[in-house]
This record gives structure tokens, sequence and C-alpha cells, in this order.
């Protein structure tokens, strides 16, 4: 490196305001589990519901994992004031978190809750070395905890921060060429199926079979766990309680439509009172598709390698609003691609990218929007929003600047 050349942002452990941030932030993630643990609403979180799941799995009763009158039988029996809504991850979900179940509920929630914070508090020290934007890193972590569905995400605890990490080290892979390896860690986002099997139809549809393949891969090893843990029944009913689900977007135990700034909770909230549910599905699955058609076209167009970073967060943000099922906490993979998007604007050559880009990454970093959004159910008015961050993003890959793909953290050399 010459000596005229900028330095690279990154952690450098000293006496500086780096070090000082990181530390700050592992004692704000790791002592706000413990607080959660100790709040009385801590019943209400979505981890009971995932508890309820395990604890059936635990006690031999996984063919009936499904079954809405168990889980209701069970949730009542363990907690006071249990949340309405139902365990609805996949099959293998339960089986691996099924050992917390020896534990109680606090104590669980507390042992995953820890998990949780070290994958934030890792992902943040880690990805600094591909996100250079922005360049401080006391901004950088303070981005970190201004964007509200990570917070959310740790104290309901969720798995979209597992989610967030399968994004990131599917992009670092592919980042390094592996598509192969990549393909085969973004199988266990199968946890949140939804978003991952539209990120996946992106990568079919440019015909990355190497990745295919490793996604196949773990998911046929994901689906050997499933198995184990509900059987064949259990599988049946998985299957249909999904389609329950997508039939019925106005059901509050199964997450109303409105609450979810998706294509399918978008279409729901303007077109429901109006178009019969089959056509809602239809128009659905087919602008969704269409959308993630329109991603691959696009990635697959491009001229150099300098814009692949920001259609990987163009397709980040198709695949999440594609999604039929999404609440506040399922933004966290968004996260990765806003730091992409906000490294490469200065960047890119079109003036009505950098006009709209800036403020778009303004309202999605707004403390505020989430809360108020879920506050008066207008969670959907957020779709839009995604759908223009996807577009800015592909539009920026296209004009990016060579002469600046240095600056940018997704080149073909690195």
């Amino acid at each position: 490196m010459s000596s005229n050349e900028p330095m690279r942002p990154g952690f450098r452990i000293g006496l500086n305001d780096g070090t000082l941030g990181l530390v700050m932030a592992a004692i704000v993630l790791f002592t706000a589990v413990i607080w959660a643990a100790h709040s009385p609403n801590v019943e209400n979180a979505d981890f009971s519901l995932t508890y309820v799941g395990a604890m059936l799995v635990h006690n031999g009763l996984g063919s009936r994992l499904y079954d809405l009158n168990l889980q209701k039988q069970t949730r009542n029996a363990l907690f006071q004031h249990p949340s309405p809504l139902f365990f609805e991850h996949p099959p293998f979900e339960a089986l691996i978190l099924a050992p917390l179940t020896q534990y109680s509920y606090r104590t669980a929630y507390t042992i995953w809750g820890l998990a949780n914070a070290a994958i934030c508090f890792v992902l943040m020290l880690c990805m600094r070395s591909y996100l250079h934007w922005p360049r401080e890193n006391l901004g950088y972590i303070v981005l970190w905890f201004l964007f509200a569905p990570i917070g959310v995400a740790l104290y309901q605890g969720q798995s979209s921060l597992l989610l967030f990490g399968v994004y990131a080290i599917c992009f670092l892979q592919l980042r390094r060429g592996k598509d192969f390896l990549a393909g085969l860690l973004l199988g266990f986002g199968l946890i949140k199926l939804q978003f991952v099997l539209a990120l996946v139809a992106i990568f079919a549809m440019r015909k990355k079979w190497s990745l295919m393949g490793g996604f196949a891969t773990t998911t046929v090893f994901l689906a050997f766990l499933s198995m184990a843990a509900v059987g064949w029944r259990g599988i049946v009913d998985y299957a249909g309680f999904l389609v329950a689900i997508g039939g019925h977007p106005n059901n509050v135990s199964f997450g109303s439509g409105v609450d979810m700034p998706t294509i399918h909770g978008f279409v729901f909230a303007t077109l429901g009172h109006w178009v019969p549910p089959y056509a809602l599905q239809i128009l659905v699955a087919g602008t969704s598709l269409l959308l993630l058609g329109w991603v691959a076209w696009r990635w697959n167009s491009l001229q150099s390698q300098t814009g692949t970073g920001l259609m990987f967060a163009s397709a980040t943000a198709a695949s999440l609003v594609a999604g039929s099922h999404m609440f506040t906490h399922d933004f966290s993979p968004l996260l990765l691609a806003m730091f992409i998007l906000g490294n490469a604007l200065p960047s890119v050559r079109t003036t009505t990218v950098r006009r709209i880009g800036k403020p778009l990454l303004m309202i999605l970093w707004a403390f505020p929007v989430y809360f108020l959004c879920v506050a008066w159910h207008c969670m959907f008015l957020l779709c839009p929003i995604l759908l223009l961050f996807s577009w800015v993003a592909a539009e920026g890959a296209r004009n990016v600047m060579r002469s600046h793909k240095d600056q940018l953290e997704f080149a073909v050399n690195g």
C-alpha cells in the first residue's frame, strides 16, 4: 500500500475511540439481555413461542408440534400472560433449542439472549473490515444501535440475528468466489425460510448452480433433522400451517397482514376489502416473482464486478419484501445492505440515485419509524420503502464509478 493511499477503516485495539466504542457496545448488549430477562413482560417476548415449541419436542410430542390447541394448552400452563401468537418456525429449530427447556423460561431466555448478543457483537466487529462506511469507527458503532430492528430482535429473543449472520457470511463467501460454500451456509437461513427461499430464487434465476448445490446439501441435512423432530405427520401439519397463515392475513394469532412490510401485507392492506383471497394470493405471487426476476436480470446485466455489492444489497431488500411473513425484527439483515449502499452512494454517477438514496437511508435508520408503524398498524407502508431501496441499489450498481472501486466493499479483487 502506498503512503498516500487512504487507510481503510477498521478496529485497532488500543486507547482509541474504536476500542472504547466496542467495550461500550459489549456492555450495552449483554446488560440489555440481563435486564430484559428480569423484566415483568419477558413472558410476552417472541422467545416464549420458541420455548413452547422446544418444550413439545423435548417432551416427545414433536409429531403434534403444529397442533394449535396443544400449543395453546402448553403456553397457558407455562405463562401467566402468554403471547397470542403461535410457534411457526421450522421443526429443526425446536429440536436444536430443545435442550434449553431443561432450564426455567427466564434462564433459557438469558442463555439465548446472550448468544444473540454475542452474534451481534461478532458481526459488528468482523464486518467492519468489509463495511468501510462511515469512516469513523464510533459512527459505525452508533449506526448499529440506531437501527431499531436489531434491538427488537435482541429483546424478543428472535432468530433474526442468526439470519443476519447467514446473509453476512454468504456475502463474504460470494466476495471470495466460493459459491458452493456460500450456498451451504445460506441453507442455515431456512430458520427464516420465507426470506432465504426468495434470495435463493434470485440465484437460481441467475443459474448459480454451484451455490444451489451447496444450498441443497444443507436443505437435505435440515430436512433430516426436521423428520427426526416431528416425523411425517409433523411435516404435513407444518405445510398445512404455512398455507393457513398465508390464507388468513387478518388473523392476529398468525400476525396481521397490515403489520407486515411485505408485498403480501401491502396488497392485503390496500386491496383486501375488494379482491377475493385467491386473487390476492395470485397477485402477490406474481408481483414477487416479477421483482425477484427483475433483480436477477439486473444482476446478470452488470458490465463489471464493481457493482456486485450493491446488487447483493438490492437482492437482500427484495428477498425481505417478497417474504410473505415479516415483522420489525426481520429487517435485521437489511442493515448489511444499508451499510453497502451508504458506502457506495458517493461513487454513483446518477444524481437521482444519490438524492433518493440519502433520505431513504435516513428513514430506515430513524428509530421511531418502526415503533410508530407498529403502534398505528401501518407497517405495510414500509413495503414501498423496501421496493425503492431495491431499485436504488440496483440502479446504483449500474452507475457506480469504476475509479472509486477501491472504496467499495465488494470489488472483484477485494
